[in-house]
């Protein structure tokens, strides 16, 4: 119940509004006394509904300290009203569930991350009422992972740094070390971390090198990113002629539907990395009924300059 001490404390500087900058000097902090002021309404209530949604928010609970509150962000590009808006949520969070939030922010760029990372500070400057103090990643502060054997250490480190590094120019050899790793693993641990690579890179030029990684490393195991590539390998029309394929003896040595595999890997790969494949070529690829030639040709589809060159010494 509000008492009338409660209402002298604060009405008196709607009256006296120059004794804000008394009472500040009595703290040691230097304000201008204010040429003019303007009361306004109190109530801070939103009449029309305001969405605002955090990414990812997460409560996380330790043996040993209290739970506290975890909102991550993705952070694209500089934003100069994204700060406000994290402040909002960090108080937000703290007045709902009564824990401490914490904030993360993840970059794909640099200068996005380091901007990111400078404490904002809300208020005057002679006393900020809030200071705003975000972890942050990006590529300025993640590791790089080129060997398996660091990635194997622990694979979801490994894959943030992926995608966050997905502008770096050794992304080959990070993308690389990331399915030689995910070739030993099992489908469970496989797929998430084969669609979460290919979300992050997006249309970025990295994510058509992941996808051909994928096809080449990988094509035996059919992940919804390697089967989004075959259909995309059908609508182009080059998988044409595949049951004239079959009939003609793919099977030779291995099963029908390993070989029609394989070949469509070959013709998959070249697509991928915008190799015209002629008419011929095309035939040829999927006329082979010998497992280990066209292993041989998916392997040079990965480099080659053309479709012909595939079959070189043969």
């Amino acid at each position: 119940m509000v008492s009338a001490p409660h209402e002298a404390m604060h009405r008196i500087f709607q009256e006296y509004p120059e004794l804000f900058s008394r009472v500040a000097e009595m703290l040691g902090i230097d304000f201008t006394p204010p040429t003019s002021a303007t009361v306004l309404p109190t109530d801070l209530t939103e009449t029309q509904p305001v969405e605002r949604r955090v990414d990812t928010l997460l409560r996380l609970e330790t043996p040993d300290d209290e739970p506290l509150l975890l909102a991550i962000e993705s952070q694209r590009e500089k934003d100069p009203d994204k700060p406000a808006s994290w402040a909002y949520y960090a108080s937000f969070l703290l007045a709902k569930y009564r824990l401490q939030p914490m904030l993360l922010i993840v970059c794909q760029d640099r200068a996005t991350a380091e901007w990111a990372a400078r404490p904002v500070s809300f208020g005057p400057r002679q006393w900020p009422l809030l200071t705003l103090r975000p972890l942050v990643v990006g590529p300025h502060n993640m590791p790089v992972f080129t060997k398996p054997a660091e990635v194997r250490k622990s694979l979801p480190l490994a894959t943030l740094s992926a995608i966050t590094h997905a502008k770096n120019p050794d992304i080959g050899a990070i993308l690389k070390a990331m399915t030689t790793v995910l070739h030993d693993e099992t489908d469970a641990v496989r797929n998430p971390i084969i669609e979460f690579i290919s979300q992050g890179l997006g249309k970025l030029p990295a994510a058509a090198q992941w996808r051909t990684l994928v096809a080449v490393d990988l094509s035996f195991y059919k992940s919804p990113l390697f089967e989004e590539v075959r259909d995309e390998a059908r609508n182009q029309g080059l998988t044409e002629g595949r049951t004239q394929g079959r009939t003609q003896g793919l099977t030779e040595g291995r099963t029908q539907g390993e070989a029609q595999r394989a070949a469509e890997d070959v013709l998959t790969v070249l697509a991928e990395r915008g190799i015209d494949v002629p008419e011929d070529a095309r035939e040829r690829v999927i006329g082979c009924g010998d497992p280990e030639t066209l292993s041989r040709w998916l392997r040079r589809a990965v480099t080659a300059a053309s479709a012909a060159a595939i079959f070189e010494a043969e």
